[in-house]
């Protein structure tokens, strides 16, 4: 067993946040030992067949100092030139993202770990899968990236003024023109895998389900009454609405999938947190200038049955699939809030499969008993595991007690998610090397998780699986 977290490098690299080339979701992390499953070996030689001159790599390598020291200014000036020039790619971007900052601070990140590993691309290409998820999910196109070339471009030239030299700008452009190849190449697999859903594809809301105060469960079916394709549990969808106030802007966000997958399916399901947020107290102009939280969220929690949206192809690299895992190997499923969408499609997917003894362990958290999430759901399996003695086990941690909850039966521990009560319990199945994990909720708490996992209890970080959403989404 082994090893730390890389939080930073020796390059001083924070790799906890990323951000695709164009996406609107920020993206973690950008190193090869945080995603989940191994990746196609096209991808890691598709990095390693990039052209680039030992000069060029060198210029390039030698430009991360700057990189990192200017790169919010960079960034910044990038988006605000590009937006302004192509309006239209305002649909891609998450107003509210652009508006904290995130977005561009992310892209700089990932702008300086492009610079900073680029004579050792191979780190870099678990971050290139997420991202070409991302992309896929919002439908990228080839003939889009020359556009954010030109102006990333153009920007360190507005930033950096005359110590941008044509060497320097030659050697970034050819860097960049490499990059964008590896995700168009990858990009077009996945939607070639895709079939012929090529485009945003309207549904209708048959279903919604009340999960807690602030959590439902829309049930989604294709207008076109057309079959769709099975995922991969824990994978997610990227759902689009408009805003009528905007003029119809188009902002995009990605939801897990929180239904097992099955042949032939006839509808998807999502489930959605509302966020406590009035929008009425702010101003149209506010929401353009993206200081409104969770407005997509908010809205399509606010849905009912016969409400359309548009959604993309399930996408991700996140999942576990029970018919290729390994059998017999244990997987512990750790969960806060609506964290537990993605985590109950996997482990309704272990109890469909043909192993369905293998040991799960299912943790979730919440503030107080009504809020958890899939509550009934739950609790039918736990009561099934066990009458049949099986090796699913449920820890239920609740924060705030009510004198009425039934301990043992609504919950099992008072208080924040431990680690420490479930490895007393042995519900880590820390004693197998081959143990799987997998994250869910808020940030901070995933990467808090991962660490006292990796860095106290020894486990390989190669094991243990975030599924990371920023603002807007899940």
């Amino acid at each position: 067993m082994d090893g730390n977290p890389p939080t930073t490098d020796d390059n001083g690299l924070d790799l906890t946040s990323e951000v695709g080339l164009m996406s609107n979701q920020i993206i973690v992390p950008f190193t090869r030992q945080l995603s989940s499953p191994p990746l196609d070996s096209s991808l890691d030689s598709s990095l390693d067949r990039m052209a680039l001159t030992a000069q060029q790599i060198a210029i390039v390598k030698s430009t991360a100092p700057v990189v990192k020291q200017h790169g919010n200014t960079i960034t910044a000036t990038f988006y605000r030139n590009m937006l302004a020039a192509h309006p239209e790619l305002k649909n891609y971007f998450s107003l509210r993202n652009q508006q904290s900052g995130a977005q561009q601070a992310a892209l700089a990140n990932a702008v300086f770990a492009y610079a900073a590993y680029i004579d050792d691309l191979s780190r870099l290409s678990h971050a290139v899968e997420r991202i070409a998820h991302k992309h896929a999910s919002l439908f990228i196109k080839a003939d889009q990236y020359p556009i954010v070339g030109k102006y990333l471009v153009d920007a360190f030239a507005e930033v950096l003024g005359d110590a941008l030299t044509a060497e320097v700008a030659d050697a970034w452009v050819a860097a960049y023109g490499q990059l964008a190849d590896v995700f168009i190449n990858r990009e077009k697999q996945l939607y070639d895998e895709a079939g012929d859903w090529q485009t945003w594809r309207d549904f209708r809301i048959v279903k919604r389900e009340t999960e807690t105060a602030r959590i439902a469960s829309l049930y989604l079916e294709p207008v076109d009454g057309r079959s769709l394709p099975a995922f991969k549990p824990g994978q997610y969808v990227s759902v689009q609405l408009a805003i009528p106030e905007l003029d119809g802007l188009l902002q995009s966000r990605q939801y897990s999938l929180s239904v097992a997958p099955e042949s032939n399916m006839r509808q998807y399901r999502v489930s959605v947190k509302g966020e406590k947020v009035d929008e009425a107290n702010g101003t149209t102009q506010d929401l353009a200038d993206g200081k409104v939280p969770g407005v997509i969220s908010n809205r399509l929690h606010r849905y009912q049955v016969g409400d359309e949206v548009r959604v993309s192809p399930p996408r991700g690299e996140f999942f576990f699939d029970p018919v290729t895992a390994t059998p017999g190997t244990p997987v512990v499923l750790l969960s806060v809030g609506v964290g537990a969408a993605p985590l109950v499609s996997i482990l309704d997917s272990i109890l469909q499969s043909s192993d369905p003894a293998r040991p799960v362990t299912w943790a979730q958290a919440a503030r107080h008993v009504d809020a958890l999430c899939f509550r009934k759901h739950m609790s039918e399996i736990a009561g099934k595991a066990h009458d049949n003695n099986s090796n699913i086990r449920r820890a239920v941690f609740v924060k705030n007690v009510a004198e009425t909850d039934e301990k043992g039966t609504e919950y099992d521990h008072e208080g924040p998610l431990s680690l420490g009560k479930l490895a007393d319990d042995g519900a880590l199945y820390l004693e197998n090397e081959a143990t799987e994990y997998y994250i869910c909720g808020p940030e901070e708490w995933m990467v808090q998780m991962r660490d006292e996992l990796v860095v106290g209890r020894g486990v390989s970080l190669a094991r243990v699986h975030l599924e990371l959403f920023r603002t807007g989404d899940v």
